[in-house]
């Protein structure tokens, strides 16, 4: 019972991990992107090419910087992107952990705004402060909330200029993913990231989302081969790839770990069932001589330790399905208890214990366990049918 109830709770929280990293992680960032060496200057034909393609359900522009972000004394690293509202909508699901009225604001956060504008911002108080949305954990590791002043720093890499460019942001909303992405993802606008960049005016490529994840490296990879020279791809595997083959592992490792309990449960069994036969040596000489086979014999133990086994597995399944449906409640129950947190976003891919029950998991593990019982009785079972009546009854 314990060693199939641990093996399928513990089975349920890996499926959980692999959910989340599919339906957040994966699901936030994109399947795909193509970049362009000198960047994109008309996007809206190269989205037009891509989505063409049947592989391809949709396609958004984006502006890719590494950016340090100040808040009073406070400065913190971080990914800023500039987006196209509407259109990252039809490539990620960002905006189900922001909220409608943040990502609204943000898409009606001004005109474009000049690149001379970034010279001398303290010069020219009087223009227009664009928006940007932060990461939950990286809005409080800077100590601010939404309406604050943030200053965005974007080192220069056009050649000759040494000075980076910064800009004073309003804090519209934050990112509440319960992932990673909220300790390093900061979101503006398109066209506030493009003069921002190095390329104003274009944009670094275009986020692809596929008709099916497994597949989008090879899709990313057989349209990058077609394009024009400049043009290179990435995909998730580059990006979180390690991660989600270093939960698949950690699944099968674990599993096979739990499955080595099951058996050792078994071989209970067996020692359980050895004592038995000793113990009941001239039970068994009397009924073989009142006309019982050998096949008696072993069915007797044989049903014996499949009824262990069986009550172990059936109880086992039910603990099992309860530890699956409440590991995350309790683990929250326990953290708020005891004013402790076991899972950190800024270490682990999500901030909380998922979990997600497969019925296949359950069918998987009741069958292993009930052939484990069924084999561990086959031995007893032999022994008790060659016991030898005169032999067992010489000394009664």
């Amino acid at each position: 019972m314990v060693g199939v109830g641990l093996l399928l709770t513990v089975l349920s929280v890996m499926n959980g991990f692999e959910k989340e990293l599919k339906d957040r992680i994966l699901g936030i960032m994109p399947h795909g992107a193509i970049y362009h060496r000198h960047g994109v200057e008309d996007w809206q034909a190269l989205r037009d090419r891509l989505e063409s393609n049947a592989d391809i359900l949709a396609a958004a522009p984006f502006v890719e910087l590494q950016a340090m972000l100040s808040a009073g004394r406070k400065v913190k690293p971080a990914g800023l992107y500039g987006i196209d509202v509407e259109a990252e909508s039809r490539v990620s699901v960002i905006d189900q952990f922001v909220g409608d009225e943040a990502f609204d604001r943000l898409a009606n956060g001004g005109k474009p705004v000049a690149d001379a504008e970034f010279v001398d911002e303290a010069a020219r108080g009087q223009a227009k402060v664009p928006g940007i949305i932060l990461g939950e954990g990286l809005a409080n590791s800077l100590s601010v909330s939404v309406g604050d002043r943030i200053t965005v720093i974007v080192p220069n890499s056009q050649a000759g200029k040494s000075l980076p460019k910064y800009k004073a942001f309003k804090l519209l909303g934050v990112i509440r993913s319960g992932t990673e992405l909220d300790y390093a993802l900061a979101l503006i606008r398109l066209d506030v990231a493009s003069n921002l960049s190095a390329m104003p005016g274009r944009v670094s490529g275009l986020r692809v989302k596929a008709t099916s994840l497994f597949e989008a490296p090879s899709v990313i990879s057989e349209h990058v081969r077609n394009m024009e020279y400049g043009y290179y791809g990435s995909d998730w595997t580059r990006t979180h790839g390690n991660l989600f083959h270093a939960v698949q592992m950690s699944k099968n490792l674990v599993g096979l770990l739990l499955f080595l309990i099951v058996a050792v449960a078994a071989f209970n069994v067996v020692s359980t069932l050895v004592m038995v036969v000793v113990d009941k040596q001239s039970d068994i000489a009397i009924l073989k001589t009142l006309g019982a086979s050998r096949q008696d014999i072993m069915t007797v133990f044989v049903v014996q330790g499949s009824v262990i086994g069986a009550l172990g597995t059936a109880l086992g399944v039910i603990f099992g399905l309860v530890g699956s449906v409440f590991a995350q409640d309790g683990v929250a129950l326990i953290e708020r208890l005891f004013n402790v947190h076991f899972l950190n976003a800024e270490i682990y891919p999500v901030s909380y214990l998922p979990s997600q029950v497969q019925w296949q998991d359950f069918v998987l593990v009741a069958l292993v366990s009930l052939t484990m019982s069924l084999m561990a009785t086959i031995y007893p079972a032999w022994r008790a049918s060659r016991v030898a009546p005169a032999e067992a009854l010489r000394f009664e």
